[in-house]
């Protein structure tokens, strides 16, 4: 028998080979029971997704890694089209006097702006600051391309990097540059602009989170001390991490009409009167690429998701045989003419289970394994990397059988995100037994009404916070001192 197929019949039967004792005595990640931050960062660095950049608080984001942020992007983009928004760019860099115009705003990014003293050699005129968010250089143009009641809504999206200088950096999760997309509207009314920002929330953020990445998130509005700055209201999305935290994936705010006044973008009205717009503003970033590892790595390395990942399947040769690369060849044309998304790895120079652990690693949910003996059965190794296992499969049944594994793993990580938070929230009726919860690595839900802004202020005491509010029934609550408003707790990211 081939050293190949002893190694992967003895995993069948439950017998150890000595590749799997070799990776059994030294574990390619530290185990996140272990240490979860620590397991984050080794995944990251292992499956090649960024490095640490050249100024603190930078990153460097690596082809696979960025593999990811693109069907990240392309699946958001399409939503956001969808919407009716349309892509657009503006200035990196924002003159200082235009933060200063919405108070709160200024105010809310302060800490964390970067400030431009000096340019060619001279003092600048006037500082500019390297772009934090767009609200206000977005308004400055709004307020000359809207003049009539014709120009709304006017929906703009922009795919951008922007700097917020960050005091405790993490690759992914918080860096002092970060790309994200970031969405400005302005309507004609209130109730316009309301309904389009709960749009956002529900349609293009809740449905990609939950249905291509796969992480359940439950849909709130943030209590007044959380708000974004300069919004009259803030709608986000919240993850449970596999330690139990919370992660903000994502966020939708009514700004009113704050910066409206600020650049006093007005509209004549179809009754001829001049009227304040109404605006939203909405953004995700490259936060999510490290919520999908917390989501849903293991010991093992990531997981990725069939629906976004950039490669589905990969095709392995065991052995540098002709009839070996042959065959492993002509199966990803077929799977790629069957619209799989596969890669073929011929690199038989580079030792078999060297090349299975990094894609392992990678999270690649399919793995298809050929060797010699394979040829001669007319069968493959199919290693499914989301709720593990291998088994031999017909070669010719791959195209028509992939398609359903797929489906069913990308609904098995949907399924075990949502047993994670269903199972680890409590519903508690008293502070302490809030921060407790949390400390013991879960989520729990408060009435509102017993906890108010002085029970919040008390969480933080305890590196607690209110994640968001939603209604009895789970749904996103109308207002915040709406009868029967629970605020969900936890620690977070």
């Amino acid at each position: 028998m081939s050293t190949d197929r002893a190694r992967r019949e003895n995993s069948h039967s439950g017998n150890v080979g000595p590749y799997d004792r070799r990776m059994a005595k030294a574990p390619v990640l530290t185990p996140r029971a272990d240490d979860f931050p620590r397991w984050y960062q080794d995944l990251i660095n292992k499956a090649e997704l960024a490095d640490n950049g050249p100024v603190r608080g930078t990153m460097v984001i690596r082809p696979y890694g960025y593999g990811l942020w693109e069907r990240m992007q392309q699946e958001m983009d399409a939503r956001i089209k969808e919407a009716g928004a349309s892509n657009a760019y503006f200035p990196l860099f924002i003159p200082q006097s235009y933060l200063t115009k919405e108070a709160e705003h200024v105010e809310g990014f302060a800490p964390e702006l970067a400030v431009v003293t000096h340019g060619g050699g001279k003092e600048l005129e006037e500082p500019v600051v390297v772009r934090p968010t767009s609200e206000t250089i977005i308004n400055d143009y709004f307020s000359k391309w809207v003049q009539s009641y014709r120009d709304l809504p006017l929906l703009i999206n922009q795919w951008a990097n922007v700097v917020r200088w960050e005091m405790r950096p993490r690759v992914f999760l918080r860096t002092t540059e970060f790309l994200w997309q970031e969405g400005h509207t302005a309507h004609a009314t209130y109730e316009d602009a309301r309904d389009y920002a709960a749009y956002i929330h529900r349609e293009v953020y809740a449905d990609f989170m939950v249905n291509v990445l796969g992480i359940d998130v439950v849909l709130g509005r943030k209590t007044a001390s959380e708000r974004f700055a300069g919004a009259i209201n803030t709608l986000t999305l919240e993850g449970m991490m596999g330690d139990g935290k919370a992660l903000q994936m994502g966020t939708s705010h009514e700004l009113g009409q704050n910066f409206a006044k600020a650049f006093n973008t007005q509209y004549l009205s179809k009754e001829g009167k001049q009227e304040l717009v109404w605006q939203t503003s909405w953004g995700s970033s490259t936060r999510m690429v490290g919520g999908l590892i917390m989501s849903h790595g293991d010991d093992n390395g990531l997981r990725v998701p069939p629906r976004l990942a950039p490669v589905q399947a990969v095709v392995l040769a065991i052995k540098g045989d002709e009839a070996v690369l042959a065959k492993v060849r002509e199966i990803g044309d077929r799977l790629k003419a069957a619209g799989v998304r596969v890669q073929v790895d011929d690199r038989t120079d580079t030792p078999f289970g060297r090349r299975a652990v990094d894609w392992e690693l990678k999270g690649v949910p399919v793995r298809i394994e050929v060797g010699p003996r394979d040829l001669e059965n007319g069968t493959a190794m199919l290693a499914r990397r989301i709720p593990g296992g291998k088994e031999p499969v017909a070669i010719d049944a791959l195209t028509d059988l992939l398609p359903t594994v797929l489906d069913e793993d990308q609904a098995l990580l949907l399924r075990q995100s949502r047993e994670r938070r269903e199972s680890r929230t409590s519903d508690v009726t008293t502070i302490e037994e809030a921060v407790e919860a949390a400390a013991a690595g879960g989520w729990a839900r408060i009435p509102w009404a017993d906890l108010g802004e002085e029970g919040e202020a008390k969480l933080a005491e305890h590196s607690v916070t209110v994640r968001c509010l939603v209604a009895e029934d789970g749904s996103v609550p109308d207002a915040d001192d709406a009868p029967g408003n629970v605020a969900v707790v936890a620690r977070a990211y």
